[in-house]
């Protein structure tokens, strides 16, 4: 893949990042701000922003979201790769989420 390449794929992912976001947080701001791990300032920031303001900001060469798994616990158990493996991949993901949504809290 060349760097042209690279870049195109990081300016598409911003852009498909950018409207469902805006979708999101139209249909139901609340749920949007904890699915996608935002604040309620960057939500309606978000909401504002014209289309020509959405294509400037994807037009960046840097990726605009970002993981919001940063630990290896989440990690293992979203991936279910623990070396302590709990039998039960819902339970797995429960746990998971529950991590998630406190650092959510944390944000906000």
């Amino acid at each position: 893949m060349t760097n042209e390449q690279l870049l195109a794929e990081i300016r598409e992912a911003n852009l498909t990042y950018l409207m469902l976001a805006q979708t999101l947080i139209r249909k139901d701001k609340a749920e949007a701000v904890f699915r996608l791990g935002l604040n309620e300032e960057a939500a309606d920031i978000l909401t504002a922003l014209s289309s020509a303001q959405v294509l400037k900001l994807a037009s960046r060469s840097t990726l605009l979201c970002s993981f919001r798994v940063d630990d290896e616990l989440v990690w293992s158990l979203l991936t279910n790769h623990s070396s302590n493996k709990i039998a039960n991949d819902a339970t797995n993901t429960l746990h998971a989420n529950i991590l998630m949504a406190s650092r959510v809290s944390e944000v906000l």
